[in-house]
């Protein structure tokens, strides 16, 4: 079993812990949001706008970039925080046990992680300006702007990306590997997988709103308990097919396909979709499968917390668009037409992906690929593990 998700089995894990924590964890980020909606509103109203103008798109122009990027990175603090009290009060666990199976977080795995794709990413851009595509940049850098940039990015980036792996790759990870031990979690499962991409088909193709999403989602719910109920007075969760079925979703790879699409499809929202295209959600979703096996197979967050911050860090400090979700005084301005080709999406996540994986390997030693990603999940007896609060 693989030890960084059997930390959840040393504490309170009971599967509705992690959605109520994930509740608080979500509040928390939206009571962030605040002062950046304050700040647009009353930005617009001062220079004689429609306060119901204003809309996602929009926000991204009304403020200065780095007032923008300040307010922006704020929520993620504040959901940090979120995250904090959800896994001490709500399961009764330190935030390094969401981090990493070692008895403390290893900063070199970490450093290593950032300064290895800090490199590498930066060089690529600086590849692509220099040689490949030198018409696609204009020279954005303005020293005063630059630095007040870089005292915001490097105080807060690393917080935003921090909380991403903490709780996708860390608390969620450990929450959805102990759910399915559960007897029902393959059913559960199984409506996940056709309720789910129909919630996201509806609201891309149709843009149905809340009142359309809440029907469906009462309605998910009700289908969902009545085929419960149908199942159970047929036996149907002790046939042998359902059997079948719960030993294959007993395992690793679980919990790593749930985060990594999730973690994926939540940049829907991101205003790159809107100028490339879902087919981008590959990216985002291989993204996330990167980053879940770096984590499973190092039983722990470091390479996957040092890459990510890595990864927005050097790319808010160097390079920005009118068009991404970081928009900021960078020193290079990507100005070419955006456009997605195939080799976009299958050179990072299909060559550059696996490559970085199995250099860390050789770093790293790792072996036993097999039982860290596709073995068993089973709850340790109950003199192993005692549940801190009992």
């Amino acid at each position: 079993m693989n030890k960084f998700i059997s930390e959840a089995f040393k504490v309170e894990h009971d599967f509705w812990k992690y959605l109520a924590g994930s509740i608080v964890v979500f509040v928390a980020a939206l009571i962030g949001q605040f002062p950046l909606l304050g700040a647009v509103i009353i930005k617009v109203i001062s220079d004689g706008g429609d306060v119901e103008s204003i809309n996602e798109t929009s926000m991204y122009s009304i403020l200065d970039s780095n007032v923008f990027l300040l307010l922006a990175l704020l929520s993620f603090a504040i959901g940090f925080i979120g995250l904090w009290i959800a896994v001490k009060y709500i399961h009764k666990q330190k935030m390094t046990a969401i981090a990493t199976s070692r008895p403390k977080l290893d900063w070199n795995r970490i450093w290593f992680a950032f300064f290895f794709w800090g490199i590498i990413s930066s060089g690529l851009v600086l590849i692509d300006y220099f040689y490949l595509a030198p018409e696609g940049y204009i020279y954005n850098f303005e020293m005063q702007r630059f630095i007040v940039l870089a005292i915001i990015a490097i105080a807060l980036v690393p917080i935003q990306t921090s909380l991403e792996e903490y709780l996708f790759r860390g608390y969620l990870m450990q929450g959805f590997g102990a759910a399915t031990t559960d007897k029902f979690f393959p059913f559960a499962f199984l409506i996940s997988l056709i309720t789910i991409p129909m919630f996201i088909i509806l609201n891309i193709k149709y843009s149905i709103g809340y009142l359309q999403n809440s029907l469906l989602l009462t309605a998910d719910i009700v289908i969902g308990v009545i085929l419960f109920q149908i199942i159970k007075k047929t036996n149907g969760f002790e046939s042998k097919s359902f059997n079948s079925l719960r030993n294959v979703c007993q395992r690793n790879w679980t919990p790593l396909l749930i985060t990594s699409a999730i973690f994926g499809l939540l940049h829907i929202a991101n205003p790159e979709i809107d100028k490339l295209g879902y087919s981008l959600l590959v990216y985002y979703i291989g993204t996330g499968l990167f980053l879940g096996i770096m984590t499973l197979m190092d039983e722990g967050t470091e390479l996957a917390l040092g890459f990510h911050a890595a990864n927005n860090l050097f790319t808010a400090l160097l390079v920005t668009s009118d068009w991404t979700a970081f928009q900021t005084h960078s020193i290079l301005k990507d100005i070419a037409e955006p456009k997605l080709e195939f080799i976009d999406m299958v050179f990072p996540v299909f060559i550059m992906f696996p490559i970085i994986l199995f250099i860390f390997s050789k770093v790293y030693k790792w072996n036993n690929w097999k039982e860290k990603l596709f073995g068993k999940i089973q709850e340790p007896p109950a003199e192993d593990y005692k549940v801190i609060g009992d």
